[in-house]
């Protein structure tokens, strides 16, 4: 039954840096409010728009974004066609640490220190206090014009697991993706490939054999050769990893580690179903393989999608995540979630190899989460795949470039070339009429000879390419 928002409930506070609060920030306020004293139990439906719209003597759009900010920040949920419901998985918090036990007096403990701030006198620090910097002039840039002092800025380095709030806010959508975390087990990077290369510095010695996608994500390959590790491909396939072939790679090779991309793969687009997820959790079990789990497009793919760690819940696998290819790639943030040694663990290979993230990217984002405006962004983005993926597979239709599989979700689409052709070749004689096409042996671990390439569904539709392919195939 839906309750009704009582009008006290409708008074906010004043906010001391622009006097009344907006209407939209008054409203989540008060739902907010009565969430935290339990007056609106998970799975309860909120007021509809028409009924809150007249409680709180608010434009109905007004209501809407202040319904769609509660939705971005975890609290509640919209189910289309019904309404907005409290949301069945609450954002967690955690305690703040104190000063810890003191075991062993080295760098990594000092490092720590300086980052995470237990103690009160530092005298030992070896930075200034930020308000000596980010308190000054760095700070007025920094602040956010729409929402006046409601940013609090990141002081110095910051903890080396990352923006804390922003840490809590993954953990709520890991939770919407059935993969349940405490914020302690988040650890922020750089990117997926920063995260990526963090888990390649600890877990991969020289010579250590590591099963890999292939097709699979070339980046990946590099890191790895740069820490001599041997390539070792698993076959994918359009519904996933070839179980047949990861058992016999593990069983051939001993390899203890599996990089694979379960959704929206790069590059063949396509995503791993149920029953080989079930598989290929088996075999990790059986050959006590840890399984990293690249998940760049999770924002655009459904929440229920087939995911490693959800079956997992991050007993083996460890789950990486993005928000370069969603936001944008310039604002260099990822994360890694994995069980509470293995980011206790990466944390100070964090801190000793990058000192730390960047707490202004992290705070950005996290406004552009809690504000609703990364969810308004990806509707507009979602259609925009579903269009350009609906033109791609006419336009590669009638260029005669078969498609792999059924890809949904990404960017990516993987098409076959003829038996014969050179996919170096054919990229080279691309370039020379400035375009760029992605060779499908730069994805092969062994970068053997492959008639197929990449393509994005962004640019199929240039008619450049069209023309090109058309030329070739006339040749």
């Amino acid at each position: 039954m839906t309750r009704t928002i009582r009008k006290m409930d409708t008074v906010g506070p004043k906010s001391q840096s622009n006097g009344a609060r907006s209407r939209v920030e008054t409203i989540v306020a008060a739902v907010v409010a009565r969430l935290d004293r339990n007056h609106l139990r998970p799975g309860e439906r909120l007021p509809s728009i028409r009924t809150a719209s007249a409680t709180f003597a608010a434009s109905k759009n007004t209501i809407v974004e202040a319904y769609e900010r509660l939705v971005a920040t975890g609290r509640i949920e919209s189910r289309p066609g019904s309404g907005f419901y409290v949301s069945s998985h609450r954002p967690k918090t955690v305690e703040q640490p104190g000063a810890a036990k003191i075991e062993t007096f080295d760098h990594v403990w000092l490092l720590r220190e300086q980052l995470e701030k237990r103690y009160e006198v530092r005298v030992g620090d070896g930075r200034p206090p930020a308000a000596w910097m980010e308190g000054s002039e760095v700070g007025r840039y920094l602040r956010p014009v729409s929402r006046p002092g409601k940013r609090v800025l990141p002081e110095s380095y910051g903890s080396p697991y990352g923006l804390l709030p922003l840490r809590e806010r993954i953990a709520g959508m890991l939770a919407e993706r059935s993969i349940n975390v405490e914020p302690k087990q988040v650890l922020l990077t750089q990117g997926a490939n920063d995260g990526l290369d963090i888990i390649v510095r600890h877990f991969i010695a020289p010579g250590d054999p590591v099963l890999v996608d292939s097709p699979g994500y070339y980046p990946l390959f590099g890191k790895l050769r740069l820490a001599r590790a041997e390539l070792v491909g698993v076959r994918r396939n359009a519904d996933g990893p070839d179980p047949d072939d990861l058992a016999a790679q593990a069983a051939r090779t001993g390899a203890r580690v599996f990089f694979t991309q379960s959704l929206a793969h790069n590059p063949t687009g396509c995503s791993v179903t149920l029953p080989i997820a079930y598989r290929v959790m088996r075999i990790a079990a059986e050959h006590n393989i840890r399984v990293v789990d690249s998940d760049p497009f999770a924002d655009v793919m459904p929440p229920g999608s087939t995911r490693l760690a959800a079956l997992d819940q991050l007993e083996r696998v460890i789950y990486v995540g993005t928000f370069a290819k969603t936001l944008s790639a310039s604002l260099r943030s990822g994360f890694v979630a994995a069980n509470a040694d293995t980011i206790g663990a990466l944390v100070d290979l964090k801190m000793i190899t990058r000192g730390n993230s960047s707490g202004y990217v992290e705070q950005i984002i996290y406004d552009l989460i809690t504000s609703g405006r990364y969810r308004g962004h990806l509707k507009r983005l979602i259609r925009r795949i579903e269009t350009a993926a609906g033109e791609a597979f006419d336009t590669l239709a009638q260029l005669g470039l078969p498609v792999f599989g059924r890809p949904q979700g990404g960017f990516y689409m993987w098409c076959s070339l003829p038996g014969d052709t050179d996919d170096k070749d054919l990229s080279r004689r691309a370039a020379e009429q400035s375009i760029l096409l992605a060779p499908g042996s730069t994805f092969i671990p062994d970068a053997r000879p492959w008639p197929g390439m990449r393509v994005n569904i962004a640019y199929v539709g240039d008619p450049r390419f069209a023309d090109f392919i058309a030329k070739m195939n006339s040749q």
